[in-house]
């Protein structure tokens, strides 16, 4: 058995983010649990053709490592897999990393955490504290449609892709229309004879406005941090200003949809084509989605358009919901994630004997989008309330991260245990509900992923830009813990406040 003072569990954004937070704190004690064979998360997973980044470059990415290489305006996915490679390098993480070793369990026992572990090295880790950076993009969900498993060619999801499939020459058959499946269609589309697109739903899709940054440009961000800074920040408020239109705002939601729609009008000439790719509900409501090529795709003649789901597979021949009949080579299903049900909440056991699986049966909850009532010194990172729709997500992460550590000094600087007031995180939860009560992610007339199904609430996003986001964790002043002495039994709470100001910050996913 080993002892650490966190064990961090995932080395995607958040985990490696959690590790720079915790050594810019002075604190060494920490080991990072990582099921795969290298650093990434999403960006390790993802290899599809086209997987890029739908965030700038220059804002999805660590504050204190910025990267004036990226080739162009949005990353590939292979050059952020390389960047967070490179950063756990810099950071020298790699005698804190446990790489191909999975969390199989922990639970609190004694007041402390103990994680069990497989893979390369199996064993139990003790540790005070518990970040759980797993990310949650991280395992595909598969619908379940009749004769799916009697499919008789290649199958596989797109966030498993399978690169020894032949695709040139072949009919390829794409199951949904979400991010994923924008980027790779018109790779596919290069590629293959033909590919059968299977619509349930058409996304909001705007301008991507791509190019690649010129050598000039590369050289002036890495002479001039400056230039770099100034990008970033720029970045920055116009996502912040992209809030509005995500969240309902009349004026700007007309306004971002009515470029849209425009984007769909001068890109698709044919009205049944256009009719069939135009959204029946609000913009915002489901993921808006930025791309200059998926349109040309699929109006042109290698790409049928099925406005239908897939309702059954019979051998190679697949029919829609509507029955009609399409024969493919290949069925990639493009059909994302398990998001609203955390897979790795069932592995997590607290203080009463539940899981946190069970905790989150009406749907996640937490205060502060970290910190979960009856999963002492537990924090949650990307967790719930913690997306965002129209910014980067590293920026929550870094926010996550520091309030990890201040929660944690507050924990040092009093003893004991920190546990979070059921009361603070039913507040918290309210909280949230009010904020997106009007929001169209909660009445704009679609099924969207933000969206517990058990519960109706709004559990995946944070409804609010992250400079809000940035306050309300400042403002967190020790009230939300009660602090359990493991050696007196005294209950005493912490006032040990937050600072003033929330540290200088340093996404959206496949």
């Amino acid at each position: 058995m080993s002892r650490v003072d966190v064990a961090i569990v995932g080395a995607g954004f958040a985990g490696i983010g959690m590790a720079m937070a915790l050594r810019r704190a002075g604190r060494e004690s920490f080991v990072i649990l990582e099921r795969a064979a290298s650093v990434g998360g999403t960006w390790r997973d993802n290899t599809y053709p086209g997987v890029a980044c739908d965030v700038p470059s220059h804002l999805y990415g660590f504050a204190a490592h910025p990267n004036p290489d990226w080739s162009g305006v949005y990353a590939r996915g292979d050059e952020i897999h390389a960047y967070l490679q490179d950063v756990a390098d810099r950071e020298q993480l790699g005698d804190r990393l446990r790489l191909q070793t999975p969390m199989l369990s922990a639970r609190w026992v004694d007041d402390r955490w103990l994680i069990e572990t497989g893979g390369a090295i199996p064993g139990l880790v003790e540790a005070d504290a518990l970040v759980l950076a797993c990310g949650r993009l991280t395992e595909p969900e598969v619908p379940d449609i009749a004769g799916l498993e009697g499919f008789t060619g290649p199958l596989f999801h797109s966030a498993r892709w399978d690169h020894s499939a032949d695709l040139a020459g072949a009919r390829v058959a794409v199951v949904g229309t979400g991010a994923s499946a924008i980027q790779l269609v018109p790779e596919l589309a290069r590629l293959a004879q033909h590919v059968t697109l299977f619509q349930r739903t058409p996304a909001w899709i705007v301008p991507r406005d791509a190019r690649h940054y010129s050598d000039a440009e590369r050289e002036l961000f890495a002479t001039h941090p400056e230039a770099l800074d100034g990008l970033r920040a720029e970045l920055y408020t116009q996502g912040e200003a992209r809030f509005a239109s995500r969240s309902g705002d009349a004026a700007a939601s007309a306004t971002a949809t009515r470029i849209a729609l425009d984007h769909l009008h001068a890109q698709v000439t044919d009205p049944a084509l256009r009719a069939a790719l135009t959204p029946d509900y609000a913009f915002g409501c489901k993921r808006v989605l930025l791309s200059d090529q998926f349109y040309p795709a699929v109006a042109s003649d290698r790409v049928t358009l099925q406005p239908s789901a897939l309702a059954e597979v019979d051998g190679q021949t697949l029919v829609g919901a509507d029955g009609a009949r399409h024969e493919a080579d290949v069925l990639v299903l493009a059909t994302g994630f398990a998001s609203t049900r955390q897979p790795y909440a069932a592995l997590i056991r607290g203080e009463d004997g539940a899981t946190l699986d069970q905790h989150w049966s009406d749907g996640m909850t937490s205060f502060a989008s970290t910190v979960v009532s009856g999963f002492p010194n537990l924090f949650v990172l990307n967790g719930p309330n913690a997306s965002l729709g129209h910014n980067s997500s590293v920026l929550m992460v870094e926010e996550q991260a520091a309030y990890a550590v201040r929660a944690l000094a507050a924990r040092d600087a009093v003893g004991g245990v920190l546990r979070v007031e059921p009361s603070a995180e039913e507040a918290y939860t309210d909280e949230i509900a009010r904020a997106a009560a009007s929001t169209p992610w909660i009445t704009g007339g679609c099924r969207n992923w933000y969206v517990d199904e058990r519960s109706g609430r709004l559990t995946l996003l944070w409804p609010g830009t992250v400079d809000a986001f940035r306050s309300r964790l400042a403002r967190a002043d020790g009230s939300e813990f009660v602090h359990e002495s493991a050696r007196r039994g005294a209950r005493v709470h912490d006032g040990a406040g937050a600072p003033d100001e929330a540290p200088d910050e340093g996404d959206n996913t496949p």
